[in-house]
């Protein structure tokens, strides 16, 4: 299978990629003797008909782009070279407030081009040293044809989250009083992070492979790659390259008929999800809006049928500005315009805590705060990698020879990074949901894993915790109103789920995990097995009465 085009890595290239990470963001060099080529779409899906703007800043003189369908196989179909190169000032700020650059290069969607992800390749030469920057454009099936059985929707909130191109993420940046702080608003008008659009094969994930061995200094993988090649450290984390570029290819070999959207195309017209049968999120979806959230159960309601194949719903966001701005206060969400405001419900925090008061298990089924870390670092980093199956007998599990008690995903690692869960209760060892978080009585939990918010801390020399306790302290606060011992030994213990739940006239199937594409794209037959049956199920319209309790 061919690939779309990959960086020149030259000496040049190389120390420029060690010059941009003397700092934790990607960003531009502002130095003209550097060459470099940077590029942003006004919006991140388009239909055919629709005009693609380029607004790029290059040190080169000339520059060309190439648009390719980035599919199961790499399919270029436009070429426009020789284009005049203009350097363009770029505000200290521009994760904030944009970039602010000129149109530099248009085209139009043709009406041929087919649902997909589609790869933008920016590229600019001097003296035979080359650099590349990689954006996406989602298309989306135009209305006036058939609606396809399946829509994937892109996490795209997540992306504006994790990018930290410019300087600012909604994790850290150069915000803030001290210039250190993460920044509550982020905006869309600036280049995608190294990594977030394409990756060379190898990259490591953020769930490393294999457990961490005993008795050795904790090893983050993906950050070491990320510094000695240039990329962002976050790219691990978000991304069409990482999460639903997997899924995709996976499902066109599978020959199923899939549209495409974003979060953002959600929040702007609530009724997307009407035309299709099954709606599909995969990967690490952790920020959305409210008005994303109410198109799924509005969706759901009505009949339609979810397959959440991702991990980590904890944020609530608003975008504002038409789209141009992410907002999301998290950890501050005092702050926030809203919380004293007529719609505190709208507080830009995490769902299961005030004002918000909206568990992510309404949605979904789990919740984030009941899970999050599997396999990151010392996060249960001796854990199986895989799920327990506790009840075989649902359709789900049809085909995969999985008894009771045996793993699914272990060899393929599929449990992790981070996980949703739920309180539950055991009752002849089976697991039910407590329903003290939001769950509901009719969510059947299938299997399910342990998480963690502590890192655990073995005492070796010289090692630095990445996650620590951090997080825990947050979830106790946030849960049981203050961190005291027994709280924050209360927030350490978490977990991820597999559930079912027939929800109004529709259904959800959750496999509450962000590594789910790795059972896809390592070949574990009982992970295909497993989608297969949820989108067989989803997509040909039939309900669910077994609920194999």
């Amino acid at each position: 299978m061919t690939e779309g085009p990959g960086p020149a890595i030259t000496p040049r290239t190389r120390a420029r990629a060690r010059h941009i990470l003397d700092h934790y963001y990607i960003g531009p060099a502002r130095d003209p003797r550097v060459l470099e080529v940077w590029g942003y779409t006004p919006r991140m899906s388009y239909v055919p008909g629709d005009e693609v703007v380029l607004h790029v800043s290059t040190t080169a003189e000339r520059w060309s782009f190439e648009v390719g369908r980035d599919g199961l196989r790499y399919e270029p179909l436009l070429q426009m070279d020789d284009l005049p190169g203009h350097h363009r000032d770029t505000p200290a700020d521009c994760s904030v407030t944009g970039c602010g650059w000129p149109e530099s290069a248009r085209f139009t969607v043709p009406d041929d081009w087919r649902p997909g992800g589609y790869l933008i390749t920016l590229r600019a030469e001097r003296d035979g040293d080359r650099i590349e920057e990689h954006h996406l454009i989602l298309i989306r099936r135009a209305r006036h044809l058939p609606p396809a059985p399946y829509v994937l929707v892109c996490a795209t909130g997540t992306w504006v989250a994790y990018n930290c191109w410019g300087g600012s993420n909604h994790y850290e940046g150069i915000t803030g009083p001290d210039g250190n702080a993460f920044s509550p608003v982020l905006s869309t008008q600036r280049p995608w992070t190294r990594g977030f659009c394409k990756l060379p094969p190898g990259a490591p994930r953020a769930l490393p492979e294999l457990p961490q061995k005993p008795g050795e200094m904790v090893r983050y993988p993906y950050m070491e790659w990320a510094y000695a090649y240039g990329y962002s450290k976050k790219y691990a984390s978000s991304g069409w390259a990482s999460y639903e570029r997997p899924f995709a290819r996976w499902a066109e070999a599978e020959d199923r008929d899939f549209d495409f959207a974003t979060l953002h195309n959600l929040d702007s017209d609530p009724d997307l999800l009407s035309r299709h049968r099954c709606a599909i999120f995969v990967g690490h979806d952790e920020y959305w809006s409210a008005r994303m959230r109410d198109a799924v159960d509005a969706f759901v309601e009505e009949g339609g049928k979810v397959a959440r194949l991702a991990g980590n719903f904890l944020w609530q966001t608003r975008i504002e500005n038409q789209g141009r701005n992410q907002i999301c206060y998290k950890y501050t969400a005092e702050h926030d315009p809203k919380a004293k405001g007529s719609t505190p419900h709208l507080t830009t925090a995490a769902w299961e805590v005030a004002p918000v008061n909206r568990p992510g298990a309404l949605t979904f089924g789990v919740n984030a705060l009941r899970g999050v870390y599997a396999g990151l670092g010392r996060c249960v980093g001796n854990g199986p990698g895989g799920f327990t199956v506790y009840r075989p007998g649902h359709w789900g599990f049809a085909n995969t020879g999985l008894g009771y008690g045996d793993q699914l995903g272990a060899g393929s690692r599929i449990f992790g990074y981070e996980v949703d869960g739920l309180d539950y209760r055991m009752d002849d060892g089976l697991p039910y949901p407590a329903c003290t978080d939001g769950a509901v009585p009719e969510i059947v939990i299938l299997a399910m894993g342990l998480a963690t918010s502590i890192e655990n801390d073995t005492g070796a020399w010289g090692e630095t915790l990445y996650i620590g306790a951090t997080d825990a302290e947050f979830k106790a606060k946030a849960l049981f109103g203050a961190v005291t011992p027994e709280t924050l030994d209360a927030s350490a213990r978490g977990n991820g789920m597999i559930i079912h739940w027939q929800k109004g006239r529709g259904e959800i199937f959750t496999a509450a995990t962000c590594e789910w594409v790795m059972g896809l794209t390592r070949g574990d037959a009982q992970v295909i097995a497993v989608t297969r049956n949820v989108l067989d199920r989803f997509g040909s319209g039939q309900t669910s009465t077994d609920q194999a309790s």
